[in-house]
């Protein structure tokens, strides 16, 4: 496994501010329309909740570090506060990536809700306000990774989310996810009668996110909308004509809002007809491949199946750690990453470590002079350099 430490000056700043008012800019209003565009000739590399390999996920500091570290898309999971404001958080109870049980003031907060059909308790983020919230301080999910950012940083708003891809010194794509909308909308109400759908696109049209994949308006702002839900997709479309991804999850696992089973939404009837709404789907890597005590099994036609659908597929989650690299890749990413872009053919990959998947990218498949820095001076020096090198040499 390839490991590199850090301690980044930005989290510095981060950590001093991180008890007051988020200390990112708003969406830059002087943008020049100069910046480095969107790469779309290999794989997208998603950052899967943020460089959270590496920092508590869902953080303004982890959705920075992987746009440093090269990330296509960042993405996130969109959940509800109490008072109706979008938050990025990823599971829907606080319990286990924030100090929330360190708050005796929270104390008498926990709860048991019914999700997708399980008897959950905990403390629910749709039972706190944005402000009760912004109180808590997040940590590291697993405890084998690295635990010095722990109680650093703060759960973020969508649209502080969005402000940080928008501020980016080049393109940085998003890639939000309505998470569990049926239990958001049994607890949260909006007035007049909205959904949690409707302030989810409300939302991204406020910040100009719009048009249909690979047009201009998509290639200025690029959006992945995701959800497990169909029911959500489906409502949507005629919102946004922006990109969608149908999720996927364990062959155990039904839908959330139609119950459907995972050979139903797998089924080539399936995907015709969610065809109409999405222009991909997301699915569980073991799903794909299948994995019996650690091996890979023979893959799935899945991944055929959906490109004969005219569907993209952007598989979930790659990881560094061997705890999460199946025997055959001999403990290397590196491999895992060539044997699901060479072999299984995805077009994007939901990683936690966006660092090495750049890396293994720009070994494999660099980009173009044009696309990997068009307008860097020093790096068109360079090329002309070489050139006069090359020529040189032929003399």
């Amino acid at each position: 496994m390839r490991f590199t430490c850090f301690i980044p000056l930005l989290f510095l700043s981060l950590i001093a501010g991180c008890a007051a008012r988020p200390i990112y800019p708003l969406p830059s209003k002087n943008a020049d329309g100069k910046k480095q565009p969107l790469q779309t000739s290999r794989p997208y590399n998603i950052a899967h909740r943020g460089s959270n390999g590496e920092i508590p996920e869902e953080t303004a500091a982890a959705y920075m570090r992987a746009i440093e570290e090269g990330a296509d898309f960042i993405e996130t999971d969109i959940l509800s506060s109490k008072d109706g404001v979008l938050i990025c958080f990823h599971d829907v109870t606080l319990d286990d990536t924030t100090d929330v049980a360190e708050h005796k003031e929270f104390a008498n907060r926990k709860r048991t809700y019914e999700v997708q059909g399980v008897n959950t308790t905990g403390f629910f983020s749709v039972d706190f306000t944005l402000k009760e919230l912004k109180k808590l301080r997040v940590k590291q999910r697993y405890s084998f990774r690295d635990q010095q950012y722990n109680g650093k940083f703060s759960i973020i708003t969508f649209e502080e989310f969005i402000s940080i891809a928008l501020d980016a010194s080049r393109v940085v794509g998003i890639y939000p996810e309505i998470k569990n909308p049926v239990l958001i909308n049994q607890h949260v109400k909006w007035p007049g009668g909205k959904k949690f759908e409707d302030k989810f696109v409300e939302t991204l049209n406020k910040y100009g996110y719009r048009g249909s994949y690979m047009s201009k308006d998509w290639l200025k702002q690029p959006i992945f909308i995701q959800s497990f839900a169909p029911t959500s997709l489906v409502y949507i479309s005629n919102m946004t004509d922006s990109p969608k991804i149908f999720l996927i999850d364990d062959i155990t696992i039904p839908t959330q809002d139609t119950n459907q089973s995972y050979w139903e939404i797998t089924s080539d009837a399936f995907l015709d007809y969610i065809n109409d709404y999405v222009i991909g789907i997301g699915p569980w890597k073991d799903t794909v491949v299948p994995v019996i005590n650690n091996y890979l099994q023979t893959p799935t036609d899945l991944v055929a199946r959906a490109h004969a659908h005219d569907l993209q597929v952007h598989p979930y989650t790659y990881r560094n750690e061997n705890l999460f690299l199946h025997f055959n890749f001999h403990q290397d990413e590196y491999e895992e990453y060539n044997y699901w872009i060479n072999k299984i053919g995805v077009d994007g990959l939901f990683t936690d470590f966006t660092g090495s998947l750049h890396h293994f990218q720009e070994l494999s498949s660099p980009l173009s002079l044009d696309e990997s820095d068009e307008n860097s001076k020093a790096s068109k020096l360079l090329h002309k350099i070489a050139s006069l090198v090359s020529s040189y040499g032929k003399v």
